[in-house]
Parts: C-alpha cells; sequence; structure tokens
C-alpha cells in the first residue's frame, strides 16, 4: 500500500479521511486501491479513478449496476449485474467486467451467471477470484462463488452467516481473514477464515466497500445521497478488533444512505 495514501490518512489528525471528488447520480458500491495508492470508487454507473487525496484523474460511465470492485494486476475487476438482483428464481445477469487500472478502458467481459442472485461485489485471493451477491429472504446462509484466473468456475462456497439483507455487498481479503459487508437494519459485518467458516458477526457498516491496509487496519467506504443533487462517498482507516470486527480511526463518518 502506497506510503503516500498512509501519511495522508494518518498524519494529519486522527479523523482525517479522503473525499471523493465529484457527485455521482447513484450511490458508491464498493471502492479499492492500486499499489500506487490511487483509489478506484464504483458510484453504481460511474466508475471513478482518483489520487489518494480523493483528487479525479479519470472517470467513465457504466451499465446499470456495477457493484464491489478490487485491483489485480493493473486491473480492475467489477462485479456486475443487469438482471434481476436477489431475485429467489435465479433471473440475475452476472458478469465481471475488466478495467485498465490506468484509463479505466473495458479491457473483458466474464460471464458469472453461477453467481445465482446477481453478482454484487468481488475479492482477489491466491490466483483466485471470489464473488459475492444477492440472497433472498428467508435464506439463512451466503454464498461465494470462486473463479480462476481465467473466470473458469471452480465451486461454490456456503458461508453459515444467518440471513443478511439482499446477501452480501462487498468484499476484501485482508489480514488472513475475508471480510463482508452487508446492508440491514443494523448493517453487518460478517468475518471468516480462508475456508469461509464464521469468525464473527459484527454490527459494523462496511456496506459501500471494504479494503486491506496496513498493519492491521483497513480502509472503510461511507457516503451519502441528497434528493436532487447525488451521492458522495469517502474512505476512512479502521483498525481490525476481534471483539467490535472494526473500530474507526475518528468519528466523522458520513451517513450510508
Amino acid at each position: 500500500m502506497s506510503a503516500t495514501l498512509i501519511s495522508l490518512l494518518l498524519s494529519v489528525s486522527p479523523t482525517q479521511s479522503v473525499d471523493c471528488e465529484g457527485v455521482y447520480w447513484h450511490h458508491l458500491q464498493g471502492i479499492c486501491t492500486d499499489d500506487k495508492g490511487d483509489i478506484f470508487w464504483s458510484f453504481t454507473t460511474t466508475l471513478v479513478k482518483t489520487d489518494a487525496g480523493g483528487k479525479v484523474i479519470c472517470r467513465i460511465e457504466v451499465g446499470n449496476h456495477h457493484g464491489d470492485l478490487c485491483h489485480h494486476d493493473k486491473r480492475i475487476y467489477v462485479a456486475v449485474n443487469f438482471g434481476r438482483f436477489n431475485d429467489s428464481k435465479g433471473n440475475a445477469d452476472s458478469w465481471v467486467y475488466v478495467y485498465d487500472a490506468g484509463d479505466l478502458s473495458l479491457v473483458a467481459k466474464h460471464e458469472v451467471q453461477q453467481v445465482f442472485h446477481g453478482a454484487g461485489g468481488i475479492g482477489f485471493r491466491n490466483g483466485r477470484f471470489f464473488v459475492v451477491g444477492g440472497l433472498p429472504d428467508g435464506v439463512q446462509e451466503n454464498y461465494v462463488y470462486e473463479y480462476d484466473a481465467s473466470f473458469k468456475f471452480i465451486m461454490k462456497h456456503v458461508i453459515k452467516s444467518g440471513h443478511t439483507l439482499l446477501g452480501i455487498q462487498t468484499a476484501t481479503f485482508a489480514h488472513d481473514r475475508w471480510w463482508f459487508g452487508c446492508y440491514g437494519n443494523p448493517k453487518i459485518l460478517l468475518v471468516t477464515d480462508t475456508d469461509f467458516q464464521m469468525k464473527g458477526r459484527y454490527e459494523t457498516d462496511c456496506s459501500l466497500g471494504i479494503e486491506g491496509f496496513s498493519g492491521t487496519r483497513l480502509l472503510v467506504a461511507s457516503g451519502r445521497c441528497e434528493k436532487d443533487k447525488g451521492c458522495t462517498g469517502m474512505v476512512q482507516t479502521a483498525f481490525q478488533d476481534d471483539r467490535a470486527g472494526l473500530q474507526y480511526q475518528g468519528k466523522n463518518r458520513g451517513d450510508n444512505k
């Protein structure tokens, strides 16, 4: 992780955060960073690249909807669904779209139709991609779909998590465990080991984005939407905490709406 981003977030103030420049039509779905410390933001119908301070480098309009995203080997991978999200009959249309991390040009599209209730989030570990998504009411477990580097389907994993509203929205592997952000009231953070066995279920909001960071830290996104004005996003550091899931660096978290 870039020392520039670490310095920006931690050295100025214990409540320091990074705001994404601009206002967007739809809410934030996820964030990731590259090795330079640039930040990538998915605002449902707009994909944005900023520097470590949140200044826009480039942005593109994308199909509705683009969800959570991850970075690997100079590429940005976004979980995309064009069908009915969360449909119990599986009428989703699930893809992973791949963009060049330099200029956000489209590189490839991969079908991931095994994601039965609609692709919503994606993470990367040990040469493989892991896609998460929707979950109909009443289902008491979540699912993670594993793919190789060419997006050949490998297997479906089951998380004995109990029900979470609309499934899992965001995913990242960091500090030897998986972190999954979920909607709900309250919003839920699921933490599992490498084999997707539960390590904790917490009332902590990572539903708009979570990313690995240095030490025991993570980056957690939040956002605000105002009617007729649009939506914004920000990131802030948090610390791994086995009792609470996460402890936030500061208290200036945005409202996730």
